[in-house]
């Protein structure tokens, strides 16, 4: 008992407690929302979304108390568990209702986990240990180091977008480039690396993209045409209800739109028409300022990190909460095509969210072991600021 008492001491002195409230505080706004959507459908949401915040919750409070550079050296393992994890879903993957995508696996008991989310926090670990590594054997500024990353990118991508999820893909892009810039890649080859997307764009457009894909960059222009009542109906009407709840909402649970379900996946990647409807514009603040928060936070915390792995693997989970969320607010209000990328926290999907709360976790095992005391063998750089610009690896 007095072991447990200072454990719980330790825990609570030593980790970032503003994170832990800004991650609860998201929680609990995101069980509202849902709880209120719930009314539209038959299924069960909000189970499986707490079952899935237990999970996410306990894996983060266990990986706090585990020191980052113990996880990182695993990384062989977890790019194979990847890679066995996305090939599975071409053997038994299935596709679940409202996506166009075969991504999910299904498990004992009808749930269904999606391979590619936690491939996500897997990336971000065993990327964070390749740039360090390229970073210590004096590499990173190398053509052939840079190619090493590009091959570490690209084997997830490429197989996430042959099973269609080109939303996900899009996520592994960004997370590799603002992980890259941070980590200390030249400038030079992010030069030539848009370069060649540029003179790829009419390939990609003619090649890669089918008609849906199309139609949903299309859409974004077309604001009285076939938009409307095919392809662009989703956007369409979730415009139509976050515009419809004015500065107040119409009040949680008093929502007619959220009620009738008109807005097609609003239990999941448009959330957001839910709190704009019934909560307004004061609550897709409230809403936009947690996600705000939790990523500023998620910052500063790479700041205080102890060496260069923790800090990148701060700067990873940042960029994929930062990214899909811009994206998904985005796609909702219209500015963006629709992707089927989820809300960070607030979206139902029981792999999304614990993906997102593992990645907490691995935030706030770096946020925990930041003093020597805490490290393998000790190592503290004296300046820890100094990962935090870039004329330190120039």
């Amino acid at each position: 008992m007095t072991d447990f008492i200072k454990g719980l001491k330790r825990f609570f002195t030593k980790s970032d407690l503003i994170l832990w409230l800004l991650a609860i505080s998201a929680s609990i706004y995101s069980l509202m929302l849902i709880n209120s959507m719930q009314r539209a459908y038959e299924y069960s949401f909000l189970t499986p979304q707490i079952l899935a915040l237990c999970i996410g919750y306990t894996a983060a409070i266990v990986l706090t108390f585990i020191d980052y550079e113990h996880i990182a050296r695993l990384w062989w393992f977890l790019i194979g568990l990847s890679l066995a994890m996305l090939i599975l879903v071409f053997i038994i993957g299935r596709n679940v209702g409202g996506t166009d995508d075969t991504a999910w696996i299904t498990l004992p008991g009808g749930l269904s986990f999606q391979p590619s989310e936690l491939v996500k926090i897997f990336f971000i670990i065993t990327f964070s240990k390749h740039l360090q590594s390229l970073r210590d054997t004096e590499l990173l500024h190398t053509p052939a180091g840079v190619i090493t990353l590009l091959v570490h990118m690209a084997i997830p991508v490429v197989l996430i977008h042959m099973q269609g999820d080109d939303g996900t893909v899009l996520i592994f892009l960004f997370m590799f480039l603002i992980m890259a810039f941070v980590g200390g890649v030249q400038l030079r080859y992010f030069l030539i690396m848009l370069l060649l997307f540029a003179a790829g764009i009419p390939i990609i457009w003619t090649y890669f993209l089918n008609d849906e894909h199309k139609n949903r960059f299309t859409a974004i222009f077309d604001i009285d045409g076939n938009a409307m009542t095919n392809y662009g109906w989703q956007q369409y009407q979730g415009k139509v209800s976050v515009a419809s709840g004015g500065l107040t909402g119409t009040g949680l649970g008093n929502g007619a739109r959220v009620a009738s379900g008109i807005v097609p996946e609003q239990e999941n990647d448009f959330i957001f028409t839910v709190a704009g409807e019934e909560l307004g514009f004061i609550g897709c603040i409230l809403l936009l300022f947690l996600l705000l928060a939790i990523c500023l936070k998620l910052i500063l915390d790479a700041a205080k990190a102890r060496d260069y792995l923790g800090k990148m693997i701060c700067v990873g989970v940042f960029s994929m909460i930062g990214v899909q969320t811009i994206i998904n607010v985005g796609m909702v209000l219209g500015l963006l095509p629709v992707v089927g990328i989820t809300l960070p926290f607030f979206s139902s999907g029981g792999t999304s969210l614990m993906s997102v709360l593992i990645g907490i976790g691995l935030v706030q095992s770096v946020y925990f072991h930041k003093d020597t005391a805490d490290a393998p063998e000790g190592r503290l750089r004296n300046n820890r600021y100094k990962y935090m610009t870039r004329s330190y690896y120039n």
